[in-house]
């Protein structure tokens, strides 16, 4: 790798060495719906409405109403990126997860001046305005408000003192103010804000923007991969292969990302909720991963800000929900899960796992196995129910085998029309708790449906049954090396 990546600066130095990978310009946006609304066009790939592609990352260098700030987008927003960004190859990704997991490498209290603090905002200047020092986009023009979409949400339980690192919607209601949604019984730290209310506690919280891939990707892990008490920036660390450095906040008793371009200090209020749409009225959240904009909570938390640091020049990072960004962030731990799961069920069995990208990195897997002996036939679909149950949210998962490409879906629906009967090869399991952001997990869309956010899952076995391989084998074409006819074609 050309240079060591540990931040987002570092990270932006690495893609301008990547020919097609980013792309800047000094054009003035518009953060509100303006700035989006060209990314979609330019790189956000994913379930984002159509026409789009994945293409390059971009920063935006003239912002319109922050004079001193820049907005990166689609960082993540390629598979390629992410692997150059972790030093790891594409279709490794998982599995290097998972390793990461389980030899994780702990966060430290760096020593000296922290550069996530080279400029400090405090809540109690008069002049202070989440508005005109954080240029947080809004996604569209139906947003309920400025959204901060890659905040790494930092925080520690009140009876354990154990931290975590967790990504949370949040949308700036006032000079001093965010609201955060907790998805209920998702996420740690939400569990931990509702133990401080038990107590009648405020949470501190720390939420550090621009950071490091490594942290991003690493944040995005889910139970029981990662339970409660484990600190995914310990994830981070083993990618690393060196722990990431924290700071002490300047004005509430939590840490902070050390070398984050933004942090916003604060504490979580007890007993209060707020409607996320309060400023806008448009009874809309912002876009979310399955490409329907969600709509605005009424039970969002409250984060009283108390102070804002970033660096000199700061370089604000975000996303657009429904891209091939969330794919990756989202994604690529799901399929580090699921291979850490079933590889220690079944070893040598799970060849490789993709979380697609027409499911948002959380509602379909891609699982290509390899069936051994005769006795691993049925073990496939053991596989599949071991996928859902490492990841909750998974709706559909589609097995294969070992001679289709699990990364490329032109192979997979190949393998659905060649080697798949849809009166054989289907399993449901219905009834089960999913997402509640697929609209069709309703109880309008089937009677199986109790409540919004059960589905029926789906396995689609495309495998070959074990004593039939011979007549299911692929045209076997000379193994060549192309590049002696193609290096100097004219």
């Amino acid at each position: 790798m050309k240079g060591k990546v540990n931040d987002l600066r570092s990270a932006l130095e690495l893609l301008r060495t990547m020919e097609g990978q980013l792309i800047e310009t000094d054009v003035e946006v518009e953060p509100k719906a303006e700035l989006s609304g060209v990314y979609r066009y330019v790189g956000a790939g994913g379930t984002v409405k159509r026409p789009t592609k994945e293409g390059p990352a971009m920063i935006f260098h003239n912002v319109k109403g922050h004079p001193n700030a820049k907005v990166a987008i689609g960082v993540l927003a390629s598979r390629k990126r992410v692997a150059a960004l972790l030093d790891v190859k594409s279709e490794d990704l998982g599995k290097k997860l998972y390793q990461s997991v389980d030899h994780p490498i702990p966060p430290i209290l760096g020593e000296g001046p922290a550069p996530c603090q080279e400029v400090i905002h405090r809540a109690s200047d008069p002049e202070f305005d989440l508005y005109r020092l954080v240029p947080a986009p809004t996604n569209t023009p139906d947003d309920a408000g400025p959204y901060i979409t890659l905040g790494m949400c930092y925080a520690s339980h009140p009876d354990t003192g154990q931290s975590d690192v967790t990504i949370h919607r949040l949308c700036i209601q006032g000079k001093d103010e965010l609201s955060i949604f907790f998805t209920p019984g998702a996420r740690h730290i939400g569990a931990m804000a509702e133990r401080a209310e038990e107590l009648g506690r405020k949470l501190p919280i720390s939420i550090s923007i621009g950071v490091d891939p490594a942290i991003e990707i690493g944040s995005c892990f889910e139970p029981p991969t990662t339970p409660l008490g484990y600190d995914e920036l310990a994830v981070a660390g083993a990618l690393r292969g060196e722990p990431v450095k924290l700071c002490n906040c300047v004005t509430v008793k939590e840490r902070a990302i050390a070398n984050a371009e933004y942090v916003i200090e604060g504490e979580v209020i007890p007993n209060v909720r707020v409607q996320e749409d309060q400023n806008s009225h448009t009874g809309y959240a912002m876009p979310e991963f399955p490409g329907y904009t969600g709509p605005a909570s009424s039970q969002c938390w409250m984060i009283k800000v108390t102070a804002v640091t970033h660096r000199k020049d700061p370089i604000m990072q975000t996303c657009i929900g429904p891209s091939e960004e969330h794919v990756s962030m989202a994604g690529i731990p799901t399929e580090a899960s699921i291979y850490g799961m079933v590889e220690k069920a079944m070893p040598g069995r799970l060849q490789n796992v993709y979380c697609a990208s027409p499911g948002g990195g959380k509602y379909m897997a891609v699982l290509q196995f390899k069936k051994l002996t005769a006795s691993d036939e049925g073990r496939q679909r053991q596989a599949a129910l071991l996928a859902f149950s490492a990841f909750s949210e998974l709706k559909h998962v589609f097995l294969v085998d070992e001679d289709v490409d699990c990364f490329d879906l032109n192979d997979v629906l190949w393998a659905m029309n060649t080697r798949f009967q849809g009166d054989a090869d289907i399993i449901t399991i219905p009834g089960v708790r999913c997402h509640p952001l697929d609209p069709s997990n309703d109880p309008s869309c089937s009677p199986s449906i109790r409540d919004h956010g059960i589905a029926c899952k789906t396995i689609f076995d495309c495998t070959v049954p074990f004593d039939q391989k011979k007549r299911f084998e692929r045209a076997r074409f000379m193994e060549v090396d192309p590049d002696k006819w193609t290096r100097n074609a004219r």
